[in-house]
């Protein structure tokens, strides 16, 4: 069937189990491969990965995963560039490193309020073409939350609606704001996330919308959704309108599965998830398009200019940890993810080390330690 038909992007951000965070944690940690991973030559040489600190907490972040790579003898290198978000544009080295390596490791970068200042984070995605944002928000064993079995997958259109920046002002006082959606990408998105559900064994795709009100943009959005949705049979579609969506997930988030939006709706969703799960500084993502890709922490990095946490060393590296275990798996080494995701998990498991946002005093620091630790 042709709506089969895997993408390679999709292929790296497969995850090796489907709710991991509902086993044991004897079958988490010590469950073995019956089949060995059979790499092709030279998929073990060191690869080049750009590294963009970024603002605040990010360089303390991206250091915890530089840490853990080495301590794991991860084949990467990283090539480092100072980006900040009061920068006018991504400088072209930086643009270059990304185009070359096709992959990017990235801490968070802050966004100016206002100002005409735009987005450096939306630049790198509309230049790269990063068209699909996938944040996986799932319950971790020995963290208790609200709710429980939460295994949510946002897969988010990353390059027009709302976010595509496109605003002037029509006289003093009045500004006008363009929603643009187009058959192409809206089709594209839906693909990807039916593909991604049918390779990782996923049951269900959720469309997010509000086409009872825009009923030509995201009319469009749902009828690409509707159109692919019947190339995958085998896996259910469900629609819902983004305000009941919310409320959904905050009562009962156990009912979604994977999830696909318009940008600024996978915005909300993807944040609403994260929190309902264990808190954004825990939720791995990815932006990705047919030749590159970019990881970085899944949901809005509320706390990148916390100065407290900067000044204190405390901020939690969960998140982009498990970020660059997905770029790992993008990059065909999956022993390799598999190794960082449980030793990070299992320091979650125990408890004894922490950060302030999971209920500890832990430092960045000790925390990286402690993943050393069970990597090694």
């Amino acid at each position: 069937m042709a709506g089969r038909r895997a993408f390679p992007i999709i292929r790296g951000l497969i995850s090796p189990s489907r709710s991991r965070s509902r086993l044991s944690p004897f079958n988490l940690f010590f469950d073995s491969r019956s089949v060995t991973y059979m790499p092709r030559p030279g998929e073990g040489d060191l690869r080049p990965v750009t590294l963009i600190p970024g603002d605040g907490i990010g360089p303390l972040v991206t250091n915890a995963v530089e840490q853990v790579m080495e301590a794991m003898h991860a084949p990467v290198y990283f090539e480092r560039y100072e980006v900040h978000g009061d920068m006018k544009e991504v400088p072209r080295e930086v643009m270059e490193s990304i185009l070359k390596n096709k992959v990017c490791l990235k801490g968070g970068l802050m966004t100016p309020m206002g100002g005409g200042v735009s987005s450096l984070n939306v630049q790198l995605r509309k230049e790269l073409d990063l068209y699909a944002s996938l944040v996986n928000c799932f319950n971790f064993p020995g963290l208790p939350t609200r709710h429980e079995n939460v295994d949510i997958v946002v897969i988010r259109e990353n390059t027009e609606g709302e976010y595509s920046g496109l605003e002037h002002e029509v006289l003093p006082g009045v500004v006008e704001s363009l929603k643009v959606i187009t058959k192409f990408s809206s089709e594209r998105i839906a693909k990807y996330a039916f593909e991604y559900a049918y390779l990782n064994n996923r049951k269900k795709v959720t469309a997010v919308h509000k086409a009872n009100i825009m009923k030509l943009s995201d009319g469009l959005f749902l009828e690409s959704c509707r159109e692919v949705a019947t190339e995958y049979p085998s896996i259910e579609y469900k629609e819902v309108i983004v305000d009941n969506c919310c409320m959904q997930l905050v009562s009962k988030p156990e009912q979604f599965d994977v999830m696909v939006t318009p940008n600024l709706y996978g915005n909300l969703v993807a944040n609403t998830a994260a929190g309902i799960a264990g808190g954004t500084g825990l939720m791995p993502g990815g932006n990705v398009g047919f030749e590159h890709a970019i990881f970085e922490q899944g949901a809005s990095a509320g706390n990148v200019g916390n100065e407290k946490i900067v000044e204190e060393k405390k901020a939690n590296p969960v998140a982009l940890l498990l970020s660059s275990a997905m770029m790992l798996r993008h990059l065909q080494f999956p022993s390799f993810a598999d190794r960082l995701e449980n030793a990070v998990k299992r320091v979650i498991l125990e408890g004894n080390c922490r950060t302030k946002d999971l209920g500890g005093n832990c430092t960045t620091q000790r925390l990286i330690d402690a993943v050393i630790a069970y990597v090694e």
